[in-house]
């Protein structure tokens, strides 16, 4: 695996920062460094699915648009959905484009492929203990240079490490990527409180609490509340 400037600090701050609510960050912090435009970690559970992670790089609504559409049932259209299942606990298996590819619906392509502008995709199948998870990273352009097997193994093992815990999270995990400030904003609005309860509880004001939650939004890659809780469902 070709070293990279660097490479030995992210690996050593996402290991630091494993079973953290700073793990989020350091991770995002590692994968942006391998030349992806976008990264979505998915749970695959028995009758649903949950997003872990969902950040694109450079057009941050997208992720959260894309997130929402796979979590509305269009999970269970994923081709490598049943390997996944099948996947040994403690395994990590990579799969490209070009080993599913066959076995993609058109519609699906559509909607998360070709819509999107993402051409290429390395797929980690991370089986642990207690989650199963698809690790997504993609490339857009037709010429888009794939990230390392080696590297992209070594993520996959990375968030397995943090999301196969028996504890169960505080916070919904997409949100352990914002501030402590957008966070709070963001949990006032998941339990149903408005801007102005919101900022009585943080002593801040109602105009603040918008702003952070602006912040926030552009983080997660949603526009609303409705995406907020699409990404943040149980």
């Amino acid at each position: 695996m070709a070293a990279m400037p660097g490479f030995a600090q992210h690996i050593e701050n996402c290991l630091k920062t494993v079973g953290s609510d700073d793990f989020a960050v350091a991770f995002l912090d590692f994968v942006e460094t391998l030349h992806i435009d976008q990264i979505m970690v998915f749970s695959i559970e028995t009758d649903h699915a949950r997003c872990f992670m969902s950040r694109h790089f450079s057009h941050s609504a997208l992720a959260g648009q894309l997130a929402s559409t796979y979590l509305d049932g269009w999970f269970e259209k994923d081709p490598l959905l049943q390997e996944l299942r099948d996947t040994p606990a403690g395994e990590i298996r990579l799969r490209r484009m070009e080993d599913f590819a066959e076995r993609m619906s058109a519609p699906y392509r559509q909607i998360f492929f070709d819509a999107p502008g993402l051409a290429g995709k390395t797929t980690l199948l991370a089986a642990g203990q207690r989650v199963r998870l698809f690790v997504n990273l993609y490339q857009g352009g037709e010429n888009a240079v794939l990230c390392d097997p080696d590297t992209a193994r070594l993520a996959g093992r990375l968030v397995l490490m943090h999301f196969d815990r028996p504890d169960r999270f505080e916070i919904p995990p997409p949100l352990a990527a914002l501030s402590e400030r957008e966070r709070e904003v963001c949990l006032g609005i998941l339990s149903g409180q408005k801007a102005e309860l919101i900022a009585d509880g943080m002593e801040i004001a109602p105009s603040t609490v918008i702003t952070y939650r602006k912040r926030a939004y552009q983080k997660l890659g949603i526009s609303s509340r409705t995406g907020l809780f699409a990404i943040c469902r149980p």
